[in-house]
């Protein structure tokens, strides 16, 4: 009887006598499943494409894990602990950080930044390499200190390295305490002469300012205390069970987070947007599927004589329920199927040729990421079923109805 139900129902769809209203009006309701099955899916899949580009920048600006206190901001770095970090294995080096916002001055500008004091390490480890758009990439050179700046600050401050005559001023307030009358002693001073200029993305490029270690420590007073680890692994081992080591021997005092841990809320906040994006698209689905329900409604009412003439020669009522429940996924199915090859098809376009770009002459890359996600299609799919179903369901209601009045 499936089977029946499906033939007949898809006789009804793939008619090949003249079109009626009613066969157009499926096909303009298959159409409007496709759109909104193809734009899902490249919706979808634009979000996941950006979720990975801010991944793939902060992994260009983080290290694999970050080592900071749970309370407070400054710790000591002993051999105690140094001991306990290098016991774990997979661990390649361990750049010591000091990061606090100073007041910066160049020339006649002033601005608050962040600076970022890193070990030698950090250079050792060419995170910046790829980054570097004027200058040099070196923090010090035997006594002298340099700093890097980002490219936002350099334009704020009209910042340029190669001006030899002009330094970076940085300020760091002290502890101030009650009675103090010298302003200059209430804050620690340090010049620094920008060596280069990197850009890896708006927010790192406004903001931060990297400087020595030893300079850092001179600035905020503290000679033998940090404000994080960095810990970049050699690739032996995986990225969570070093965590899940170092944790174990540093002891609840301290956390150790990887890189989307680090930026938990702004990865949460896309993840978020994602779905409110699915529901919303849904509901434009849902909305679509009236043109279902509105043809199916049509047609049970045309073919009442059929469905009279299949029920006389002895077709249950759960056969005719079925034949109008079939039409339905027809014509959902192949709208799915016809959009979602379709946005799997302008998904691949703009990964190979980048048809759609940014619009943005800073942007991190010319046209929007896309990636595909298989999940992405079984979310969708399933909707799409869903919401035929309830669409369905009343039409089919409808014709048995019809069947049980003419009896009457």
């Amino acid at each position: 009887m499936k089977n029946l139900s499906f033939f007949i129902a898809k006789r009804y769809f793939f008619s090949k006598k003249k079109k009626s209203f009613i066969n157009v009006l499926s096909i303009i309701s298959m159409l409007g499943v496709a759109t909104g099955t193809m734009a899902l899916v490249i919706v979808l899949s634009v979000f996941n494409g950006l979720e990975d580009l801010i991944r793939s920048l902060y992994s260009t600006f983080d290290a694999d894990l970050k080592i900071s206190l749970k309370e407070g901001k400054f710790f000591k770095y002993d051999d105690e602990i140094k001991g306990q970090i290098f016991q774990v294995l997979g661990i390649e080096n361990v750049t010591q950080v000091i990061e606090d916002n100073v007041l910066v001055r160049y020339n006649d500008g002033e601005t608050v930044v962040r600076m970022k004091g890193v070990s030698p390490e950090f250079i050792q480890s060419n995170q910046l390499k790829d980054f570097i758009t004027e200058g040099q990439i070196k923090l010090q050179e035997k006594e002298q200190n340099f700093a890097i700046v980002g490219r936002g600050i350099r334009y704020d401050l009209s910042i340029n390295p190669r001006n030899e005559l002009l330094a970076l001023q940085f300020y760091y307030p002290k502890n101030i305490k009650p009675g103090v009358s010298n302003p200059s002693s209430m804050y620690n001073s340090g010049i620094l002469m920008p060596a280069g200029v990197f850009a890896i993305e708006k927010q790192y490029d406004e903001k931060y300012i990297f400087v020595p270690l030893r300079f850092a420590k001179k600035l905020v007073g503290k000679q033998n205390q940090l404000t994080a680890l960095e810990v970049n692994l050699d690739g032996s081992q995986s990225t969570r069970s070093v965590q899940k080591s170092l944790k174990e021997q540093l002891g609840p005092r301290f956390i150790v987070q990887d890189s989307d841990e680090q930026h938990a809320s702004l990865l949460k906040a896309i993840k978020i947007e994602k779905l409110f994006v699915y529901l919303t698209f849904s509901f434009i689905l849902a909305v679509a599927s009236f043109n279902i329900f509105f043809s199916l409604t049509m047609l049970a009412l045309d073919k009442k004589r059929d469905v009279s003439i299949l029920y006389a020669m002895g077709a249950p009522k759960r056969t005719i329920r079925n034949i109008f429940l079939m039409e339905g996924s027809i014509i959902s199915f192949s709208g799915a199927i016809i959009g979602g090859l379709g946005g799997l098809l302008l998904c691949v376009l703009q990964q190979q040729f980048g048809l759609v770009s940014m619009g943005m002459a800073s942007a991190v890359q010319e046209a929007y990421p896309v990636k595909m996600i298989f999940s992405d299609f079984i979310f969708t799919m399933f909707s799409i079923v869903l919401i035929t179903m309830l669409a369905s369901f009343k039409p089919a209601s409808v014709a048995v109805k019809s069947l049980e009045i003419n009896r009457l």
